[in-house]
């Protein structure tokens, strides 16, 4: 496993990855940092994914293109999966997440899953709000989560 840290406009950005793809992505003063114990410093590995953040923060870039990796369970895959087909600029409900996967009922389990998601920004669990318009939790904090939004143009209630 390798890792690097990207300056972003927002503060830093850690980034892991194995030889499939980027495994993970934590704003560094959110409540899950990443740690470094046991990785290996290489930033060769990360130029598709600096240059792509790069384009996203310059408002040059809407979607990304990289191989992703994360881990988790089944659903939570197929939750974040779900999450990939929010458009930058749009939100989405818990309930439209559960909707989506085929499984209405499981919004708490959506919640829970949406906030295991490793890759932060890239697989955009930022763009999931309340049903009532309102912002909800954000690994990153939520001035960080309005701030992601505001930069994407999407609409929420403060």
């Amino acid at each position: 496993m390798y890792y690097c840290t990207y300056q972003s406009p927002l503060g830093e950005i850690a980034l892991t990855a194995n030889d499939k793809g980027l495994s993970a992505l934590a704003f560094q003063t959110g409540k899950s940092p990443i740690t470094y114990t046991g990785l290996i410093e290489d930033s060769s590995k990360f130029t598709q994914v600096i240059q792509q953040l790069t384009q996203y923060f310059d408002g040059d870039r809407k979607h990304f293109e990289l191989p992703l990796a994360p881990e988790g369970t089944n659903f939570q895959k197929q939750v974040w999966q779900a999450l990939l087909e929010i458009p930058c600029g749009e939100t989405k409900s818990y309930g439209w997440i559960a909707k989506s996967i085929n499984n209405e009922k499981a919004v708490r389990a959506v919640g829970t899953a949406n906030g295991a998601n490793p890759i932060a920004l890239i697989v955009p669990c930022h763009r999931v709000i309340g049903s009532n318009g309102k912002l909800t939790g954000y690994a990153g904090g939520l001035a960080l989560k309005a701030k992601l939004l505001m930069h994407e143009g999407a609409q929420f209630k403060p």
